[in-house]
């Protein structure tokens, strides 16, 4: 086993097109798009935060400036609540650019996951880092990345996020063979992206978090296009196998899927539902509408 350390450093892939969500992402990005009072790319900084990540790369394309902007200080802002006495507010959004040190890479096309990854190398400096995706937003005591690193402490290696999913919806993921180690902890023997039910060698699929070593790298600048045309990361992850173990862990927490819009829905009446006053106008509504 490996010389454990944990990880400080945490890739979100962002450079995606935002298609389900148009024309709303025209001119927005899908990371943008608003869970309550902060956007969904948010969610995601601050788990990888709470799970001891002090460094962000966020993996940017075309059309998404505003990540940038809303990550960086925002001084006139912050002044100008100031100014209105609105002090615990300018506190807020100034603790924003505080939460991490962030830096970006640039996808020219979203040509795949794998990819993505890739554009980060850099950024990575041959160390352990968390890879999470903006759409699905975790809520989970401890933080699901943080799930993950304490399976890495105790096995070593990469180390994925799992969720059993209904027989007929293992099509829409990445899903691993897997021998159970200990109750919910699993090491990987082969994983196949997007198989049909048939083909599916288990209903264990791959989520939105992840734990990676460096030695991906070189599997990622070798991969041919897979599934979809692009470059998968379930592929990279199938050829570091030959080279090392994988092991993976059923995550406990609630996921929400924002990348869909009845995802995204559920997540903005789950979340209001969670605080006293927006529950009130949710259960309002709801008897309101009843009525009509």
């Amino acid at each position: 086993m490996e010389k454990y350390e944990r990880i400080k450093k945490a890739v979100f892939p962002v450079a995606g097109l935002g298609t389900r969500f148009l024309p709303a992402t025209k001119d927005i990005p899908k990371e943008m798009m608003p869970l309550i009072d902060r956007p969904l790319i948010h969610h995601g900084v601050d788990e990888a935060v709470a799970s001891g990540c002090t460094e962000v790369v966020f993996v940017t394309g075309e059309g998404k400036e505003s990540i940038r902007r809303y990550f960086e200080p925002s001084e006139l802002l912050v002044s100008t609540l100031r100014e209105r006495g609105k002090e615990a507010l300018a506190a807020k959004v100034e603790s924003i650019h505080e939460l991490a040190k962030f830096s970006y890479a640039f996808q020219e096309k979203p040509l795949g996951l794998g990819h993505a990854v890739l554009c980060a190398e850099e950024f990575c400096g041959g160390e352990y880092f968390g890879l999470l995706l903006p759409d699905d937003v975790m809520v989970a005591e401890p933080p699901v990345l943080s799930q993950l690193e304490a399976v890495r402490e105790k096995y070593g290696y990469s180390v994925l996020c799992l969720e059993e999913v209904d027989e007929k919806d293992v099509s829409r993921y990445g899903i691993v063979e897997a021998e159970e180690v200990e109750p919910g902890i699993y090491r990987v023997k082969a994983l196949v992206e997007k198989p049909s039910p048939e083909e599916a060698p288990s209903r264990l699929a791959i989520m939105g978090r992840y734990l990676l070593s460096p030695k991906i790298f070189p599997h990622l600048k070798n991969l041919k296009r897979g599934a979809g045309g692009e470059y998968q990361l379930t592929d990279a992850i199938s050829s570091l196998l030959r080279e090392e173990p994988v092991y993976a862990v059923i995550y406990r927490g609630r996921r929400h899927d924002c990348g869909v819009k009845e995802g995204w829905i559920k997540a903005t009446v789950a979340r209001a539902l969670e605080d006293p006053e927006l529950r009130k106008i949710i259960l309002d509504t709801v008897a309101e509408y009843e009525k009509i």
